[in-house]
This record gives C-alpha cells, structure tokens and sequence, in this order.
C-alpha cells in the first residue's frame, strides 16, 4: 500500500488550489481506533470544498507503528495509548535505544482504554495468578497493548518467558484462537464495549474476564502515571461468566502528530472534532464519558501548535498541564 502523507498537488485551470492528503494510522479493524478515525476522516472530508484536505485511514498494527510511522512522515496522524506516547517522548521501552522522540506532539486524548484479560472457563483463571503455565496471547509486536500485558505480569511476579506460554498473535485472531481451544487466555486493552471481547465471550467455549488487581497493581498505579483504576461493566458481555463489574486498570486512546505537521492541517483536525462534539460522541459507546476537558488530559508530548491555537481560541487551554505548552 502506498500512503499519501501529507502531500501536496496543485490542480490546474482557473480554480487551481492546493490539497492536502493527510493519513490518520489507527488500529485493528475490530478496535476503536479504526472507527476514531474513519470519524475524524469523515469530518474533515464532508468539509473538502472548505479547507481542501482529504483524510484517509490506514488499519496498522498498533501503537508503536503508529508513532514511528508520524515521525518517519509515513502517516500525518495516528491514534496511539497515552503510555506509548509517554514512553517514545522519553526514550523508553522501544524507544530506548533511539533515544527521546522530542518531535512527538499532542492533539487531544479520546477514550479510556481498559487492560482486560479474557480467559476460557475450563482453564480455571480466575486471578492472575493462576496464569502460571497456562498459554497466553499478549498481543501482536507494534501493540500498545503488548506492553501493558507485561506490565501486569511483572507485577504479579510472572516471567513471559519462564512461566506461562506465550502468543504474540494479533487481538482480531485471539478470540478464535480461544474458542479453538488453543490458547487459555489473551490479553488486550481496548475501550467497551468492543467486537472481539464480544466474539470471544458469546462462543461455544464459556469464558471469565479475569479481574486485575491487587498489591502488585496498586503499585503500578503509584509507579506510572499513564495507568489508572478502571472499571469493565460485566453488562456489556452478558454471555460472559462475570456476575459483577469487573476491577482493573487502563489507558488512554490519544491523537499524535509530528511537530513538522503543518500548522493549519492540526488546527482543522482539532476545530473539527471540538466543533462537533455530540456528534464526535455519539459513534460509540466508549465515548459516552468524554468531556472536552477530559479530552486534554493523559497527555506527555508538547501539544502541537496547531491544537493549542484552536485550544485558545475556544478558551481550552486552562485545562492543558502547562508543561505540555511549548512556544
């Protein structure tokens, strides 16, 4: 596939004008983050004859291709968990030994995003700690949510390599995996209520979402500031073994962009989705909480200075970590 990212073409005649092609990465199809952007696209393109830029949207792998690809200018824009964008804008994890991606800017955040653990009933997970010798999927190389998986094994005291069987498969083939009996659990942080834990939970195989909590994560929400107390409501899944809502912990979804990206692309990106909020909110449930307050929180990199324009103008900024407000 070839990405249009942010070029420019000048048509001719009497009427020339030049467009713009941005390309927004997202996620698996059966996630959130390919629907936040096909939304955000379709609110930039319903204004073509306005501001003459056309979006599209690329389905990626996940986060951290999401970040590399914005700052290598192979996308505009990409959907990317607010640890990830804390650990490239510091130089951590993947990131470690290319150092702090200081380019990296914030748009705004969307929804939370819950680690959640799926597990089928006859392989008797009920804790996790009974993950201990079972087969797990922790998520595809280039997921966000591979290293939240590790996270919350780490700080139970379990070893990927030593003390379970480990898949590193993509989240769409997880629950498939799972009703076939190959796998006994699978990982995967994404806002409810969502298409995959659905398909998982509603198959022949009767399964439990496994709470995550305890010491061990109490520390990591003291450790990390990205992380925080998340509730799944078991109505969401009704075929699922759950009888009550289920503790756990989460994420961010945020929108990225490079510092190199022009001004006034991000600033009608953001105008758009601000401007259109209820209609922003009503595309899927997950978005039901959000608040255009809550929207500039869970943020690490700078904001672009297209967002913070349009932030200003709309009186906004007061709720952005000064920190984040570079000039």
């Amino acid at each position: 596939m070839v990405v249009l990212a942010g070029i420019s073409i000048l048509f001719g005649g009497c009427k020339d004008r030049k467009v713009n092609f941005i390309t927004i990465g997202t996620g698996g199809v059966t996630g959130i983050y390919y629907p936040t952007g096909v939304a955000i696209s379709r609110m930039i393109n319903q204004k073509y004859d306005e501001y003459n830029i056309k979006a599209t949207v690329e389905s990626t792998s996940g986060s951290v291709f999401n970040v590399n690809a914005v700052l290598n200018t192979d996308l505009v824009f990409g959907v990317v968990q607010s640890d990830r964008q804390y650990q490239a804008y510091n130089g951590l994890a993947e990131w470690s030994k290319y150092g702090k991606q200081t380019d990296l800017r914030s748009v705004f955040s969307v929804h939370p995003e819950s680690i959640t653990l799926i597990a089928s009933e006859k392989s008797g997970i009920r804790e996790m700690n009974d993950l201990k010798g079972k087969r797990v999927n922790l998520g595809n190389p280039g997921s966000g949510y591979l290293q939240n998986s590790r996270d919350v094994l780490k700080a139970v005291g379990l070893n990927e390599k030593n003390d379970l069987s480990a898949e590193y498969v993509k989240a769409v083939e997880a629950p498939g995996l799972l009703q076939d009996g190959r796998i006994d659990a699978f990982f995967y942080t994404v806002g409810h209520p969502n298409a995959n834990i659905k398909e998982a939970t509603s198959g022949r195989i009767k399964v439990f979402i496994v709470p995550i909590k305890g010491p061990g994560i109490d520390k990591i929400l003291t450790e990390y500031s990205y992380y925080a107390e998340s509730i799944i409501a078991h109505s969401f899944y009704p075929y699922a073994l759950n009888t009550e809502d289920i503790s756990t912990i989460g994420v961010k979804a945020t929108f990225v962009t490079s510092k190199n990206t022009d001004e006034n692309i991000v600033y009608v990106v953001t105008k758009e989705v601000f401007n259109n909020f209820e209609v922003f909110k009503s595309l899927h449930p997950s978005y039901e909480v959000l608040t255009k307050k809550d929207m500039l929180k869970g943020l690490s990199a700078p904001i672009h200075k297209g967002a913070l324009r349009y932030y200003r103008q709309a009186g906004l900024d007061q709720y952005i970590d000064p920190k984040l407000i570079i000039e």
